[in-house]
């Protein structure tokens, strides 16, 4: 049996490896590639550092992927991979505000940082995740668009709203919402933010959260309360995912709550299919 060397730094060098690592599963490790698709694998740029395992005196494959940033997303790897990559995470002040991705990794890692680093908030283990790479089954709502930069004022309200109620903490808190202001007009000008106005507020609203050259991952689906159970959602976000398979010729793919019924009939409705499981621990 190979075995692994240990958790090492991954740069420009690795390209090949990564990208290899990567095309494996373009849905799962969406939010890793749509990074590196845009600002390469230099730690600076990257807004955080990749991590891989090989097997020893091998250099050609990676067996175990890993990204530390804002969010530790643990892609693939053994039991010995997410030891390695722990001992490394661990040598550090923890930076992340949650550890995500594909729900083996996760808790596999997270049973290693688990006596440092919890209590945590909360464990999600279960969130199916979602994609398709057809038109929508439903039709899309037309009222739907992208959110244009000078209704950024409008648009933000119901982000922290439907923020608070997906994590369960306001992300206005610290900085008084200068960081996460700054994050939702990055997504308003770069066209990946959509919502549906009515009389100047906002009713339904979702975003493109990670774009790679392959799939758009959608998130932060939200309508709002008094307009829940008409519809809305799923036109909604059929608009969404009609923008990314037909406008931008990608798959279109989504997490969702195991426990989120409501939720889960309505992306089965559109066309999304389960095609793997991801997990969450928020800090």
């Amino acid at each position: 049996m190979l075995r692994l060397a240990g958790a090492r730094l991954l740069d420009e060098r690795d390209r090949a490896a990564v990208r290899a690592a990567l095309a494996a599963d373009p849905v799962g490790s969406c939010m890793v590639s749509a990074r590196i698709d845009a600002l390469g694998l230099d730690p600076w740029r990257l807004g955080g550092e990749l991590w891989g395992c090989e097997p020893r005196g091998r250099t050609s494959r990676l067996d175990a992927l890993c990204f530390a940033g804002p969010n530790l997303i643990p892609l693939r790897g053994s039991r010995s991979a997410l030891r390695a990559f722990a001992d490394r995470a661990l040598s550090r002040r923890r930076i992340c505000s949650s550890v995500v991705g594909p729900s083996e990794q996760v808790l596999g890692i997270w049973s290693e940082l688990e006596l440092d680093w919890g209590p945590a908030r909360e464990v999600r283990a279960e969130q199916p995740l979602m994609a398709t790479m057809g038109e929508p089954r439903v039709r899309p709502d037309p009222l739907v668009r992208p959110v244009r930069p000078d209704e950024l004022d409008r648009y933000l309200p119901a982000a922290v709203a439907m923020f608070i109620e997906e994590v369960g903490v306001d992300p206005r808190a610290g900085d008084g919402g200068v960081s996460y202001r700054a994050r939702v007009a990055e997504l308003i000008a770069t066209g990946r933010a959509f919502a549906r106005f009515e009389g100047g507020e906002v009713v339904f609203k979702a975003e493109i959260g990670a774009l790679s050259h392959s799939v758009g991952q959608i998130q932060g689906v939200w309508v709002r309360p008094n307009r829940r159970g008409h519809g809305l959602g799923a036109a909604g976000t059929a608009a969404v995912v009609d923008r990314l398979v037909r406008g931008m010729g990608r798959t279109a793919s989504l997490y969702v709550n195991s426990y989120n019924v409501v939720a889960k009939a309505a992306y089965r409705k559109i066309g999304f299919g389960q095609v793997g499981e991801y997990a969450t621990v928020l800090f």
